[in-house]
């Protein structure tokens, strides 16, 4: 519980914090105008992107696509709703690879807890986050083999990969191609920050 103190002698009542329940979240994100992401009984309003963000995000979702097509795995945009049951943390990834058949949180027909592979496209206010936190909520995912994180800064591509041993281990690009072992892809650098700064 916090308390807020005013000054050396002036100091208010507790303040209470309101934590949500999950169905609470969802109740909320079913009639709201923004996405939000939920963790730990907070609910946090997710920013749009830069023109630069989405354009990354659609360079790598189309190469995915045209690798996986009659492959058994599905690409997704980032309206797919992801949650991690280990840890409560509910988001939408920028792009998600479902690979055999989904399988749906039993407390919400519309989010999926067994994603192959997330990627995550950075900004300088999330990095330190999408880098951090939120990698170790993802790597809680039993299903999950592969996050990359793609810089939208510099030219910086991620491949965080989880072997048979369950062992994590990065690699990164800055040029060249970059391969994506769990599901049988490869991003090419030049492609991903293809026409970034067009117009």
């Amino acid at each position: 519980m916090a308390r807020r103190v005013l000054g050396p002698e002036l100091e208010v009542a507790p303040i209470r914090l309101h934590r949500y329940t999950y169905r609470e979240y969802l109740a909320l994100e079913d009639g709201a105008n923004v996405r939000h992401e939920f963790f730990d009984g907070e609910i946090y309003a997710i920013a749009g992107g830069t023109p630069e963000h989405a354009a990354i995000c659609a360079n790598v979702s189309t190469a995915l696509n045209l690798q996986l097509r009659g492959k058994g795995c599905r690409v997704h945009a980032s309206d797919l709703r992801i949650r991690v049951l280990a840890t409560g943390l509910v988001t939408y990834p920028d792009v998600s690879v479902v690979c055999a058949r989904a399988e749906l949180d039993p407390e919400s027909r519309v989010t999926v807890v067994n994603p192959t592979a997330i990627v995550e496209v950075l900004s300088p206010s999330t990095a330190a986050y999408d880098r951090g936190e939120k990698l170790a909520n993802y790597q809680r995912i039993p299903s999950l083999r592969e996050v990359v994180l793609v810089a939208h800064d510099e030219r910086l591509v991620e491949v965080w990969h989880r072997d048979q041993a369950d062992v994590w281990t990065r690699r990164e690009a800055r040029s060249g191609v970059i391969a994506l072992d769990a599901i049988g892809c490869a991003l090419d650098v030049d492609e991903v920050y293809r026409d970034e700064l067009a117009g």
